[in-house]
């Protein structure tokens, strides 16, 4: 790969100095989002019918089901393309979903994650089984509408959710670049001093900046696609055999 641009060099005692500065504007960026997740925790809540209907691997059930007896829910809404190969499914949903592994922590606060797919089920299932992820999968579809009402279907949204006994809220939401709390490569690669190496990024003159804005692709398919394929494992989400 071609080498960008490096910074000057300087002696260990400026190199501090000038990492001093930075550091405490992380801290204050830190101690904000302290604050946002604060305020988050003191918004008011609107109840949502916990027997809207989901799609699992046993069929039918409801969203108080998917808690798995647990108080709150994060809910990952999964874009899909029906009818199309695992080539063509979302980018961006791939790269969020891939890096929700350990779910261990969230349980361990009473939090249940499950992926909510925009799509059928027995299709996005074979999607799931090729990545290999473990975490809960279901289809949206039979109350999509109701779901994200007031929102765009089709489009990606994390959802949280608490529950009082049946009764089901919805506390907070967000879609876009507000899925990227799910990330951490994106946040290890902001660390590194060419960053994303994304064409939009505030970068010096000479940084290699190679990659478009959200490109989670190589070669026509999402980049952790080819780590699997390489394992051979199947990637017809048609059901053929």
């Amino acid at each position: 790969m071609p080498h960008g641009t490096l910074p000057e060099v300087t002696d260990r005692t400026t190199f501090e100095a000038r990492l001093d500065e930075l550091r405490a504007r992380e801290k204050a960026h830190t101690r904000a989002g302290d604050a946002l997740a604060a305020d988050r925790r003191r918004l008011p809540m609107v109840e949502v019918d916990g027997n809207l209907e989901l799609t699992g691997p046993d069929g039918p059930l409801t969203l108080l089901d998917a808690f798995e007896g647990r108080q709150q829910l994060l809910a990952y809404y999964f874009m899909w393309h029906p009818g199309h190969p695992a080539a063509d499914q979302c980018q961006g949903c791939t790269w969020c979903a891939g890096h929700v592994g350990e779910l261990s922590y969230l349980h361990s606060r009473d939090i249940t994650f499950a992926v909510f797919c925009q799509g059928p089920f027995e299709e996005s299932a074979r999607y799931r089984d090729f990545m290999g992820w473990t975490m809960p999968w279901y289809s949206a579809l039979p109350s999509l509408d109701e779901l994200l009402v007031g929102r765009t279907t089709g489009m990606m949204h994390l959802v949280s959710y608490v529950r009082d006994g049946d009764r089901v809220f919805e506390t907070w939401w967000t879609t876009r670049r507000g899925v990227e709390v799910m990330d951490n490569s994106y946040s290890l690669m902001d660390l590194t001093v060419y960053g994303r190496q994304e064409e939009h990024e505030d970068s010096p003159a000479g940084w290699p900046q190679d990659w478009e804005c959200g490109g989670l692709t190589v070669d026509g398919r999402p980049i952790s696609q080819w780590s699997r394929l390489e394992a051979s494992r199947n990637d017809d989400l048609s059901g053929r055999t």
